[in-house]
């Protein structure tokens, strides 16, 4: 288990606690009440520091290397029904941007989604979660092909931001972007959004518009990284954190200004501390988000999807 550094506290306990344990087992020396009075400060300890998160430390967690990915959630909410599709059918199959076909229960669904890598080598193939113009098409054809055939789709978020480097730019990175959030707009079937991780810039908002926009307790969602803000207004990243609290970009200020639906709980500590609690909870809000939309006939969904967007930034003095 990786610690952040304002989760030190909890790994001295932790530490403490596993000492204690191994001294009772290897003597003959009664350390219980040891082992009770380090357990509680250890529970204190968490939630005094889980439940007093800054924004930066938010955005922290988010990144944390144990943190499930796109993959993890499809993988464990549809088990062996999930079928990977490739490719935008013009360029190549970019390997940051992943969707399929997967069963919750009875009900299929389009997932879509930016895959990060867990090392080295596995974050190079994935391009570190950016994907390029051919990703954005992949999963426009994908939301297509998800709409002729009345599968609705769920898009799971988790990008630093789509990639931003010249031969992107060349094959059409800001269209392709453009394209998605129009097309998404006046799609025919439910689109249920889940922030997961980062929700970053314009690579977010190319799979971003939705019926119902959730984000997961511990994300954040902004036009740009904190680092990046600080670079730009101060010209050094020292002061990410000010930029963070600045942004406003964690899931009760994004549910505050009405810019998404809902915050799904995680469990103490993050998604990476009880991954399979997690991956229940995301499992019933998907389930639970399509039965409010899949009565709706296909004018009905669109309608209300645009009289929502069009509702937002609109503010009264």
């Amino acid at each position: 288990m990786e610690y952040l550094e304002f989760e030190l506290p909890i790994k001295e306990l932790e530490d403490q606690l596993q000492k204690c344990q191994i001294i009772g087992e290897e003597s003959d020396v009664d350390v219980t009440e040891t082992c009770i009075q380090i357990q509680k400060k250890l529970d204190l300890a968490k939630k005094d520091i889980y439940k007093n998160l800054t924004p930066w430390q938010r955005v922290q967690l988010s990144r944390h290397p144990d943190r499930p990915y796109t993959l993890d959630y499809i993988n464990a909410i549809c088990g062996d029904s999930f079928l990977e599709l490739h490719g935008d059918r013009n360029f190549k199959d970019d390997k940051a941007m992943i969707g399929g076909l997967g069963k919750i229960g009875d009900q299929s669904f389009m997932f879509i989604g930016q895959q990060k890598g867990y090392n080295t080598k596995t974050r190079q193939y994935r391009n570190f979660g950016m994907a390029n113009p051919e990703g954005y098409r992949k999963a426009l054809r994908l939301m297509k092909s998800a709409e002729k055939f009345g599968i609705p789709v769920v898009s799971l978020i988790d990008t630093p931001g789509a990639y931003p480097g010249l031969e992107a730019e060349e094959r059409g990175q800001g269209e392709a972007i453009a394209r998605n959030i129009l097309e998404m707009t006046r799609l025919k079937v439910p689109i249920i959004t889940i922030i997961i991780g980062e929700g970053a810039s314009g690579g977010a908002l190319g799979i971003g518009v939705g019926d119902k926009v959730l984000m997961l307790e511990n994300t954040w969602y902004s036009v740009i990284s904190p680092e990046s803000c600080s670079s730009i207004l101060w010209r050094s990243w020292e002061y990410k954190e000010q930029a963070a609290e600045a942004l406003k970009l964690t899931a009760k200020d994004m549910k505050r200004m009405k810019l998404v639906d809902e915050i799904v709980k995680e469990p103490l500590g993050g998604a990476h501390k009880d991954r399979e609690q997690t991956f229940v909870t995301v499992s019933n809000t998907i389930v639970k988000s399509y039965n409010e939309f899949k009565n709706l006939s296909p004018k009905e969904l669109v309608d209300q999807r645009m009289d929502k967007y069009s509702q937002m930034g609109v503010y009264k003095d």
